[in-house]
């Protein structure tokens, strides 16, 4: 299975594990870069819940094929990755990392990418799942990014399951909607729960009202969550295929 903008020439992109210097220590990450040296973008690309796997790698060396710096930090280099079998420890090691926290390894990210040689200046961020929060997060909290792209990002109502708010997770982001201040695309699928398709007009509807920065929402049919994550069974072709020029074009777009 080829999948949608898969790297077919491995010379094109150089790639390497590096260390994001933070206010916390070291942030492991990954960071994939088009051959050849000429002004570019950055792409910050975080993980689903699972954490920085093959899947976020590979996905970083695709927008490194596309022609930006991408780099995927693993946002739990402090706590250790959860078990990707055992949803209990996904949960808690997701619900663990604290949005402030978030957001500090973020913009450390971020500091990175622009100061890589031939780098543009502008950093967009891509985030899916738990990744795709934590984009959201970014774009209403920070001005170190420059556009933002949440797929499927769920709890932007509530903290979790079970609470609206927490101690990690004091704001609802539906709540900080006029923060937004950068070009937004929200992805989802017609057939998620977490985010739902009325989850996500909400959170259009808010972002709409405030009228701080353009706002794009795309909903897939025949889709749920994660229906680009083609190791999962999740995963969709056909959405897939038409999701992935998308999601360079509004790069492309956005971080001239």
């Amino acid at each position: 299975m080829e999948v949608p903008g898969a790297v077919t020439d491995p010379s094109a992109v150089t790639s390497s594990d590096v260390s994001i210097a933070t206010s916390e220590g070291r942030l492991e990450g990954y960071l994939a870069r088009p051959a050849g040296g000429r002004p570019r973008a950055g792409v910050i690309v975080i993980h689903e819940a699972f954490g920085l796997n093959d899947h976020i790698r590979d996905l970083a060396r695709r927008f490194a094929n596309a022609g930006f710096d991408a780099l995927a930090p693993n946002l739990y280099t402090r706590t250790g990755a959860p078990r990707p079998d055992d949803m209990a420890d996904v949960f808690a090691k997701m619900l663990g990392l604290s949005d402030a926290g978030v957001v500090a390894d973020l913009e450390a990210t971020a500091a990175h990418l622009r100061s890589l040689d031939d780098a543009s200046g502008k950093v967009g961020c891509i985030g899916f799942c738990s990744g795709g929060r934590q984009t959201l997060l970014f774009a209403l909290s920070s001005t170190a990014v420059d556009a933002a792209i949440d797929c499927w990002g769920g709890f932007v109502d509530r903290a979790s399951p079970d609470d609206v708010v927490t101690a990690n997770r004091p704001t609802p982001l539906v709540d900080l909607a006029e923060r937004l201040r950068v070009p937004l695309f929200l992805v989802g699928g017609a057939e998620d729960a977490n985010p739902s398709p009325e989850v996500l007009r909400t959170l259009e509807s808010r972002l709409r009202a405030a009228g701080t920065a353009a706002v794009s929402v795309r909903i897939f049919d025949g889709a749920g969550h994660a229906f680009l994550a083609d190791y999962r069974p999740s995963y969709r072709e056909g959405p897939a295929r038409e999701l992935w020029p998308m999601l360079v074009e509004f790069f492309q777009a956005h971080l001239r």
